[in-house]
């Protein structure tokens, strides 16, 4: 009797090793590897995990840019995507042709958790691949209020005033613009982030641009961006080793004062309150100027989004979808909020922003509460071409005229259409 008992006790306990090993589920969650992203994906993964023993999440890194862009396209066509991935919302997640490489989200009942405003930039024909991770973001200009206090300055509300700042920022033997080249995605922003000013000058022409009947070389307000860039070079906006800086050794550059301002997105304020707590209520944010006081505004970025690739399946797939409803969910939204400091709102219906926030957050708060906002052209049309920010570099250092890259850039956007098929093109 025993003996017997022992043997049904070995059996049950060999049952439910098997049982435990079969729920048992281990998924990869791909994230680019900015400090920002990383804290985002972990706090969602451990957050998800203390509920759910079973799934094992871990999160990989890759790298930003160009270069995490091609890693992305490139596993993904190879079947060799994790399970789950961290990317962008709007063109260039058209560009992976989401209907093809990814699961359709549209008949899962956490999609109603997500703000109407969002869908649209994660979905292609009828359906839904993603949902938003993080928040929205600004694109203009961070800047250290305490070198503005001490010189006496203004924030400047056309792009003639941000200029007469550089100068007294330079005079006061202060760096006026910080560029970070050495991650050649940064140098974008004078041109992303006047769109505002570009919809402002010349409205609806994200609807032309879309259809092959506005060009950047020939629009003045789109080339505007890359003449910033050039102005920025030839007046020596950019502080030593401009070309070879990099994104969060930059930062520190400007908490500590010794670059005034940052043409960037909003997301770079969790990184300086993670690595620079005592000077994060130092840096505020204000739109990138352009030519009118009178039509000041800012621009939005959506948030990223999580994806699942079409090669996750079975139990995997199921796991990834829970792992899923809960970012869009506002357990979620509190996930990240215990570990990241939010960079603007959440787009999970009833999430909220504490009130501790970042002063540049609520600086950015104030021009999306005006209606003095609008969002970026890539997310009002699906082009965007692949070789923008190495453009970007080459004015901003001095190889290339802002004609030359805006010229170029409408080269590399009409190959990128025609690989989209788009009519007109």
């Amino acid at each position: 009797m025993i003996r017997k008992s022992i043997f049904v006790l070995l059996l049950l306990a060999l049952s439910v090793s098997a049982t435990f090993a079969q729920d048992s589920v281990s998924l990869i969650y791909l994230v680019d590897e900015s400090q920002n992203s990383q804290d985002m994906a972990t706090a969602l993964a451990e957050a998800y995990m203390a509920q759910h023993p079973n799934v094992t999440i871990t999160v990989e890194s890759r790298p930003g840019g160009t270069e995490g862009d091609n890693i992305v396209k490139t596993r993904l066509a190879t079947g060799d995507m994790t399970d789950i991935f961290f990317y962008n919302s709007g063109s260039l997640l058209q560009a992976l042709n989401p209907t093809q490489t990814l699961v359709d989200l549209s008949d899962q009942a956490f999609i109603a958790n997500v703000q109407e405003s969002f869908l649209p930039t994660v979905s292609q024909g009828d359906g839904i691949y993603g949902v938003p991770t993080g928040t929205g973001m600004g694109g203009g200009i961070l800047y250290n209020k305490r070198v503005y206090e001490d010189l006496g300055l203004s924030v400047p509300m056309t792009w003639d005033d941000f200029a007469a700042n550089n100068a007294a920022i330079a005079e006061a033997g202060i760096a006026p613009v910080l560029a970070t080249f050495g991650d050649t995605w940064t140098a974008q922003l004078f041109v992303l982030a006047d769109y505002y000013n570009v919809e402002q000058a010349d409205p609806g022409f994200a609807e032309r641009y879309t259809a092959n009947e506005a060009k950047y070389a020939s629009t003045p307000a789109a080339l505007a961006g890359f003449t910033y860039l050039q102005q920025g070079f030839e007046d020596g906006w950019w502080q030593q080793d401009f070309a070879t800086t990099r994104f969060e050794p930059g930062l520190a550059l400007l908490a500590n004062g010794e670059v005034a301002h940052y043409p960037m997105l909003t997301f770079a304020l969790s990184t300086i309150a993670a690595n620079f707590p005592d000077q994060a209520n130092d840096i505020g944010f204000f739109a990138q100027p352009g030519a009118s006081a009178d039509a000041n505004g800012a621009t939005i970025w959506m948030p990223a989004g999580t994806y699942i690739p079409q090669t996750t399946t079975g139990a995997k797939l199921e796991a990834a979808l829970g792992f899923l409803g809960f970012i869009a969910s506002v357990e979620g939204v509190d996930a990240i909020n215990a570990q990241v400091a939010p960079n603007g709102p959440y787009l999970i219906k009833e999430s909220s922003l504490p009130d501790s926030v970042l002063p540049a957050v609520k600086d950015l708060a104030a021009y999306i509460d005006s209606g003095n906002s609008y969002p970026a052209l890539e997310f009002l049309s699906p082009i965007k071409g692949p070789n923008l920010e190495q453009l970007c570099v080459a004015v901003a250092t001095g190889q290339m005229t802002a004609e030359e890259a805006a010229a170029n850039y409408d080269l590399d956007v009409e190959r990128q259409a025609q690989q989209l098929g788009l009519p007109g093109w």
